[in-house]
């Protein structure tokens, strides 16, 4: 943006604040409409800035995905590996529930092209994998778990509870019901074993 005109600056900036207001009542499916007069330009203006929906919704929770991959690092320092990783899965899940649309933009299956490593779902990934693969070395988490499985997860949770009266306690338990188990004693059995 440092080669645009300071309209173009300003027009930008005006849309991602409306946008981020819009999507906080409204989660992903803002209108980007409304989003065009909040900030006083034509819906043309919206789209040539954000391209698409979800280039939108990645602007908006830019700060945010920061603080995560931020937090993925320091944690990744700490000595043991699950509990980095489960402390970080749970973050995501916790923001992503208190977040409106944040879930959204992490749930889009991975595209057949090479992602841009500036996506949302490539920087959540850069910096949740590495987390991953320490619990997985510390035999923490089973070797055949991708990340893809686990970002799956945290986006199902936040999604499934979004609409409850207290989405961040439903969440917070459906998050811990998935690290346990279902199993009090953690065994592998068939149902027809039981």
């Amino acid at each position: 943006m440092t080669g645009q005109r300071s309209d173009a600056r300003r027009n930008y900036q005006r849309i991602l604040a409306a946008a981020e207001a819009e999507v906080a009542a409204h989660g992903a499916e803002a209108s980007q409409e409304r989003i065009a007069r909040t900030a006083g330009v034509g819906s043309a203006t919206v789209r040539r800035h954000f391209p698409t929906r979800r280039a939108l919704l990645e602007a908006v929770f830019q700060e945010r995905i920061e603080g995560l991959c931020e937090r993925a690092h320091r944690l990744n320092a700490t000595e043991n590996g699950r509990t980095a990783l489960l402390e970080w899965l749970h973050a995501l899940v916790l923001y992503a529930v208190s977040a409106r649309g944040f879930a959204n933009t992490l749930s889009y299956e991975p595209s057949t092209e090479e992602p841009s490593p500036h996506s949302c779902g490539s920087r959540i990934a850069a910096a949740g994998t590495p987390l991953l693969q320490r619990a997985i070395r510390d035999k923490a988490v089973a070797p055949h778990v991708t990340f893809h499985d686990l970002l799956t997860l945290a986006v199902g949770i936040a999604l499934a509870t979004e609409h409850h009266k207290a989405p961040e306690a439903q969440a917070d338990r459906l998050f811990r019901l998935t690290v346990e188990g279902l199993s009090p004693q953690h065994r592998t059995t068939k149902p027809s074993e039981n």
